[in-house]
């Protein structure tokens, strides 16, 4: 099992500060299985896992293997939730150097629409220019700026380079049911598509064919991660002893920790694999919780290396942080360290042992070092990173995301404040429609 040793945080929390938040975290759980609580028309990711459909799974699986067996590169296009939780897994799963190296069974996982660099743009097309590539275009509305400029290119390229007929087989669409520039756009070409949930919103849809389709098609078992994740559905339920629940004691942490002053969490990888499931938990929780003036700032280091960076203020730097540990205790491979006759390094006290004996060390050392400094440590521990045990985490991630949402008295699941930035876009580029707002910010500007 996915362990969370919640332990190491009674240096500011006591094992009573956690126990008396059993009550709001039971009726978190109940509001979640109950669809009680705010934002209740988007809680379908609770039980998808135990409840997708094997032939949602077998057509997935199906459009995966038509773009291996055709494509060298897949270009997975969306942004936030529409491509994190896919890069989290396969980045999780894949050898380090993928990139280079030429694998004759699955194509190469590219992304695009998560930002409007033109340099980016322009070289990403210039790779393809001489590849058999396919497009995954993954958004509700079809009009997020970001990833509708990317796929207007991609689309463009794709059938220049291989004709239209070529290209409707390997461009997919995953957007609304029925709605949206996306649907229009896939009904009308003949796109393979599939549906985004209407009860499922973007960084919690990794479970959906959002997130398991590219997956697939980098050749990882999407029915072990659904399995993976079903399995944690049922260990995190209302019917779950609070102490055994790992998404409850999880929730109630981390909130004990704001209430006594802890409002940064940083989530620490000994394994750079992890690098991208950071990036996910952060859009995951930032999003859910930051509004209302409310929430834990979520951040994220890839240990040791960012120990010769950040190491230094975690260790003496304000007290206002506290770290939740993802510790990996299988390793996928085995390197021993080598004798040297001259031992200039002074490393010969490490020869024979594995690489990942003296990364658990350092790994062991900084907790001791940082909860002796005064940053309580939160450890969840996964035996290995397999398709299972990430299904495991993510779902655990999103539970205890609810969770702590509902405990936190914000509403988890609506994000009003990003539209923000998007009505000063729009202004400023002369969108129809947003003359009013342009006048405005062109006056603000002047000033």
């Amino acid at each position: 099992m996915i362990k969370v040793d919640i332990s190491q945080i009674q240096s500011c929390v006591s094992a009573q500060d956690i126990k008396a938040l059993e009550p709001q975290v039971s009726e978190a759980i109940l509001k979640l299985e109950n669809g009680t609580g705010a934002g209740n028309d988007f809680i379908g990711w609770t039980d998808l896992a135990s409840k997708t459909d094997k032939g949602l799974l077998a057509q997935i699986k199906d459009t995966a293997r038509v773009l291996r067996e055709n494509c060298e590169v897949v270009i997975v296009a969306g942004i936030g939730g529409s491509y994190l939780g896919s890069r989290a897994v396969i980045e999780a799963l894949s050898n380090s150097f993928t990139q280079l190296i030429q694998d004759k069974k699955n194509p190469q996982i590219l992304f695009a629409g998560h930002n409007i660099s033109e340099d980016y743009l322009y070289e990403l097309t210039q790779y393809l220019k001489d590849k058999k590539f396919g497009v995954i275009n993954i958004s509700k509305s079809g009009t997020t700026t970001e990833t509708a400029l990317a796929f207007r290119l991609l689309k463009k390229q794709c059938e220049d380079q291989r004709g239209k007929d070529e290209a409707r087989k390997v461009i997919v669409a995953i957007t609304d049911a029925k709605r949206g520039a996306a649907r229009v756009c896939a009904d009308k070409e003949g796109y393979r598509s599939f549906i985004i949930p209407d009860n499922v919103g973007g960084r919690f849809s990794v479970l959906t064919p959002v997130g398991l389709l590219p997956i697939a098609v980098a050749g990882f078992d999407i029915d072990k991660l659904v399995e993976g994740a079903a399995r944690m559905e049922t260990m995190t339920t209302s019917s779950t002893p609070f102490e055994e629940n790992p998404a409850a004691q999880y929730a109630a942490a981390r909130n004990a920790l704001y209430r006594n002053g802890k409002k940064i969490e940083i989530l620490v990888n000994f394994q750079p694999k992890l690098h991208y499931l950071s990036e996910w938990w952060k859009q995951l929780y930032g999003e859910s919780e930051g509004k209302d003036g409310k929430g834990i700032f979520p951040a994220s280091v890839d240990f040791s290396t960012d120990l010769h960076s950040m190491g230094q203020w975690i260790q003496e730097g304000e007290r206002t942080i506290f770290e939740t540990v993802i510790s990996v205790d299988k390793v996928q491979h085995s390197v021993l360290v080598p004798s040297d006759d001259e031992n200039l390094d002074g490393l010969n006290f490490l020869a024979g042992k594995h690489v990942d004996e003296v990364n658990k060390m350092a790994e062991l050392g900084t907790r001791l070092a940082h909860v002796d400094g005064g940053v309580p440590n939160i450890r969840i521990t996964v035996p290995e990173l397999s398709e299972y045990w990430i299904g495991q985490i993510i779902y655990m991630f999103e539970k205890g995301c609810g969770i702590s949402g509902y405990v936190l008295g914000v509403n988890p699941f609506n994000q009003p404040g990003v539209e923000a930035y998007k009505k000063n876009m729009f202004a400023l580029l002369n969108k129809p429609g947003y003359e009013e707002e342009s006048k405005r910010i062109l006056a603000r500007i002047r000033k």
